[in-house]
């Protein structure tokens, strides 16, 4: 086989050679000549190869709901239940028979047809209820095609040692069948450097390409493959040369990569004894134990969303004040920075309704829906609070676009305060309570925030996203969005300046925060705090020990002329030289 190279966008750095693993790809764009004839005299054949593939998917259905009586809820019950239902319906397999029969097709040209006229017909409809219905009918549909060209279901816990998962895209829920000790890496169709998958990637210290395109199609299952996630490419069936060079490269990460482990326990400072924290970015208590062990110094943003994506339906209060009492406890003091429940966008809950919306970064999200649904942010603020008298937690709204919001979410605090008090339940009477500093209007009033806040966190991916006007999760506008925009970086000098203006601190937990390249302008800056994933923290720390906070000083102020983002880029360059 020739060897092939594929671009996509560098996601998460590192290099993995390993096996390609196929998952879940788009029903759509399986291969399947959907003309495919056959003789009048094959027709019971192809009848009957249809019937097969239905029993065989229905006994998949079935075997999943008794291997998962205990786990699965009623909701995930009825859509089983309702798949079931769909297979027996005779409009939508009767259609495949009649399709056959009058069509003379092959099954799975049948099966195609129909699937795609009952997609077309769902999508088509005014009701949000009935439109989700297409993707029932996509994913009963794939089963169906998958049957009857004889392709084994795969499941991601079935995964072995060394494999890259190749895929459409991983989703929230894919990702609790993964076994981390199996995956090297990630090559996924869609995605920008923000999205979820980038941001698992990073979190499990594995590389990743997202946004390779249909490009996707030329990556057969199980054959090797190499990812360089710092070049944003992926060699499919590489020579014997390339494996070598590629070897070699490897070897010279692992070795730079063992020296930096002298970092890990040591604090981040310039040459000029100028020290800065650096915090981890967590989603669980297993990161959080990885980021005690990497040395952070604390933790920048605790994402809590993925406790509830974990779940199957809404984390009480107990089964929360558990995981934050378990985490603050683990840090001995060191501040904990817990974000209050961020879905909407592109994160959803199954058991929480959320209907499709035309701009759904924009829309329904974060603090907006904890405002809207007050029995949510309660329960959470109530856990996070009672966990308090256990270390030093911080509470952050993440989505807040006017003081208005603000002060309503800062009540419900005060509030719960006196309802604690109240029931003669311990907590931390001075618990910091601030915002994520990623929408525009937060930065053209920041100093009014300033003087309201305990601290800001600048989520540098939201505020890139908002600044510029580009979709962070679309790969067609990808090359708009850099957080070395010169607008972007004003508007963290901004809110740096309001904030220590009134003696507040500022932290950042965005993916610039993790790049050594923005070093220099984040400690010119003052920034007080940067997040990230753990498996950043020591190249971070090696590269502060090289800066000094003065020159940085000097050079942040005259990277604040660049025109471009790529004129900063070029600067920080020469500069890191």
């Amino acid at each position: 086989m020739n060897e092939r190279i594929i671009t996509g966008i560098a996601a998460s750095s590192g290099i993995q050679i390993g096996t390609s693993f196929h998952y879940g790809l788009h029903p759509d764009e399986r291969v399947v000549d959907r003309e495919a004839a056959v003789p009048e005299t094959q027709i019971d054949e192809e009848l009957a190869k249809l019937a097969a593939a239905k029993a065989l998917v229905m006994g998949d259905l079935q075997a999943i709901l008794e291997r998962n009586q205990d786990r699965l809820d009623d909701k995930q019950k009825g859509i089983i239940i309702g798949h079931q239902g769909l297979l027996n319906d005779p409009v939508f397999t009767g259609d495949m028979e009649t399709v056959i029969r009058k069509h003379r097709l092959t099954a799975e040209a049948a099966a195609l047809r129909v699937m795609e006229k009952f997609v077309k017909l769902f999508e088509s409809m005014d009701k949000d209820y009935m439109k989700e219905r297409a993707q029932d009918i996509r994913d009963i549909g794939g089963r169906m095609l998958d049957a009857l060209q004889g392709k084994e279901r795969q499941t991601l816990s079935a995964m072995k040692e060394g494999a890259i998962l190749i895929a459409h895209d991983i989703s929230p829920s894919d990702t609790m069948e993964i076994n981390p000790q199996s995956i090297l890496g990630f090559v996924t169709q869609i995605g920008g450097k923000t999205s979820h998958t980038s941001i698992l990637a990073r979190s499990m210290g594995i590389p990743a390409i997202v946004g390779v395109g249909p490009a996707i199609k030329k990556i057969p299952h199980g054959v090797p493959i190499i990812i360089d996630g710092e070049a944003g490419i992926c060699i499919v069936h590489p020579e014997e040369a390339t494996m070598e060079t590629y070897r070699a490269k490897k070897r010279t990460l692992i070795a730079e990569s063992g020296k930096l482990e002298a970092f890990r326990r040591l604090p981040a400072r310039t040459v000029d004894g100028a020290t800065f924290e650096l915090a981890a970015n967590i989603s669980s208590v297993q990161d959080s134990h990885q980021a005690v062990d990497g040395g952070a110094e604390g933790v920048g943003l605790f994402r809590t969303e993925f406790m509830y994506m974990n779940a199957t339906k809404m984390p009480s209060e107990q089964e929360q004040f558990e995981v934050y009492k378990e985490i603050a406890s683990m840090w001995d003091g060191k501040p904990v920075v817990i974000r209050t429940l961020d879905v909407g966008g592109d994160k959803k809950l199954p058991y929480l309704s959320l209907e499709n919306e035309a701009n759904p970064f924009l829309g329904y999200r974060a603090i907006r829906i904890g405002l809207n649904q007050p029995e949510v942010l309660r329960t959470q603020l109530r856990a996070i609070m009672r966990a308090s008298a256990y270390g030093k937690l911080r509470i952050m709204f993440p989505m807040i676009s006017s003081i208005e919001e603000w002060r309503q979410a800062r009540a419900v605090v005060a509030d719960i305060g006196h309802e604690l008090e109240a029931e003669c339940i311990d907590y931390d009477r001075t618990i910091q309570v601030g915002i994520m500093a990623e929408i525009p209007s937060v930065i053209q009033i920041a100093d009014l925030f300033a003087k309201e806040v305990d601290f800001f966190s600048i989520g540098t991916n939201d505020l890139t996203q908002y600044t510029l006007a580009v979709d962070r999760m679309n790969e067609k506008v990808a090359y708009l969005y850099d957080y070395f925009h010169p607008s972007v970086l004003r508007s963290i000098q901004t809110l740096i300046r309001a904030a220590h203006a009134e003696g507040k601190r500022v932290g950042m937990c965005g993916d610039m925060a993790g790049d050594p390249l923005a070093a220099p302008v984040l400690v010119g800056f003052g920034l007080d705090e940067c997040s990230m994933e753990s498996a950043a923290l020591n190249r971070m720390k090696s590269v502060i020990a090289k800066l000094n906070r003065k020159d940085c000083e000097e050079f942040a102020q005259q990277l604040l002329n660049g025109s471009t983002a790529q004129d900063i880029r070029e600067k920080l360059k020469v500069f890191m030289s």
